[in-house]
């Protein structure tokens, strides 16, 4: 079985534990205002490589990753190849290669046959890296294009089946950084009990120039990156330590 790869990095230190070997797989439906990687977006694009190819290719770097690295599949959205994902996770479990998945969730449903084949695919994941976009509805279709309700419930079933989880927060001052929201976010948070570790990340416009390339309009143009402060007290927030 062959999948979409748009792209991979091979001493990954930020997407997971340890040294990761990372794998950018092509495609995503969400259009994130603060993406990157725009140039994931287009499904069925990117090279086409077979599941004992990219494991060939992570292995000669296992000697860097230690006890804790592994492979990290991320994107674009993992998910939306699903059968190529579950097909490199079990052959990388085979080989005992820590497995993880950077993951927006967005393709998550409790309809069939995603849902079987991600309950599957669950068994040889040791690990997720979630976004939680925004927790407002109205808000994450402004941000994303689409709604929250399936992510939302993806959380829930992670948190069933106690599957690990970090989960990530992008902070785009004024637009996912209202305190209120951050609140809400922390509330639901608190639900959970399967999450490992929260991380805020920064925003940054260092990918705007790909949209550029891609004709796409870049909206955040004028957004400033948050400062430590902004950062810190995002974070006291969504980890329950606000003062």
């Amino acid at each position: 079985m062959k999948g979409n790869v748009h792209s991979i990095e091979t001493f990954g230190s930020a997407d997971g534990p340890g040294v990761r070997f990372i794998i950018f797989l092509q495609g995503c439906r969400m259009r994130c205002r603060f993406c990157h990687n725009a140039d994931t977006w287009k499904i069925g694009a990117g090279e086409d490589m077979e599941v004992n190819e990219l494991l060939d290719k992570a292995e000669r770097y296992r000697s860097y990753w230690g006890n804790e690295g592994g492979i990290t599949v991320s994107g674009g959205e993992p998910l939306l190849q699903m059968d190529f994902l579950l097909e490199l996770f079990k052959e990388a479990k085979a080989r005992g290669i820590s497995t993880c998945i950077d993951t927006a969730l967005q393709p998550f449903t409790k309809e069939e046959p995603f849902f079987s084949q991600f309950a599957k695919l669950m068994e040889v994941t040791d690990l997720l890296l979630t976004d939680i976009k925004h927790i407002d509805k109205d808000a994450h279709i402004a941000l994303t294009g689409v709604g929250n309700d399936n992510i939302l419930e993806g959380f829930r079933y992670l948190d069933e089946i106690q599957k690990p989880i970090w989960i990530r927060q992008v902070l785009v001052p004024g637009v996912t950084d209202d305190p209120s929201s951050l609140q809400r976010t922390h509330d639901f948070i608190a639900t959970l009990h399967n999450v490992e570790k929260i991380e805020v990340l920064p925003y940054h416009s260092l990918g705007a120039y790909k949209w550029e390339k891609l004709g796409i309009p870049y909206t955040l143009g004028d957004t400033e990156s948050p400062t430590a402060e902004d950062v810190q007290k995002a974070e006291e927030i969504l980890k329950g330590r606000e003062e």
